[in-house]
């Protein structure tokens, strides 16, 4: 999904209407300031929003989801190309937190061998203080790059305002966590709380 254009879309036909943002925003039930990062294509409709907001702008999801008015010949084609859009989002995401597990896998499998040599076997001081060094860099790398491909993929979901979105990697690293809920402070409703890993942001 085109975040930008159905930014875009969404302040046109908010405008056509002659909304403001705030009012929009009130009839809604949320901040203006909400409104103004979907129109600046910094964020996206919760799911528990989407029928709301096409009610108000007189549009359908399909449309939203599409970022421009679509004809009647048209509809089909752009609501398939927007379920494979949504299933393409969740394979990438589950391929990413595949490969952040597998690194972090091979990290281990890699790292392993060379602290019980450092340790078994009798040998020069540098070489053991070599062998670990390589071990820990092997393991901070890794553990690195198994981060970097697990916060990119998906999102996380607020228990309270359902609002998703990806952590700063500070917040990320820092943030208790479970295999699918890590507790992190919501950018919009500001609960610091578990919050569930989502595939599609």
């Amino acid at each position: 999904m085109d975040q930008i254009l159905i930014g875009q879309f969404i302040a046109k036909e908010r405008k056509q209407k002659g909304y403001t943002q705030k009012q929009l925003s009130e009839k809604l039930g949320i901040s203006d300031k909400t409104v103004s990062k979907w129109e600046r294509g910094n964020g996206f409709p919760e799911v528990s929003l989407l029928l709301p907001l096409c009610s108000e702008l007189d549009i359908t999801v399909n449309e939203l989801l599409s970022g421009e008015r679509v004809s009647e010949e048209d509809y089909c084609r752009k609501a398939e190309e927007n379920m494979v859009n949504l299933v393409k989002e969740a394979q990438e995401s589950r391929k990413k937190i595949i490969m952040s597990a597998a690194v972090a896998m091979l990290v281990i499998i890699a790292a392993t061998p060379l602290f019980v040599i450092s340790g078994a076997i009798q040998m020069d001081t540098w070489i053991r203080v070599t062998l670990i060094a390589i071990g820990s860099v092997v393991i901070v790398s890794g553990i690195v790059i198994a981060c970097i491909l697990d916060r990119e993929a998906g999102a996380y979901e607020c228990p309270d305002c359902k609002k998703r979105f990806v952590p700063e990697m500070k917040d990320y690293i820092m943030g208790p966590h479970t295999i699918m809920k890590r507790k992190l402070k919501c950018p919009e409703c500001g609960a610091y709380k578990y919050c569930r890993k989502v595939l599609t942001k």
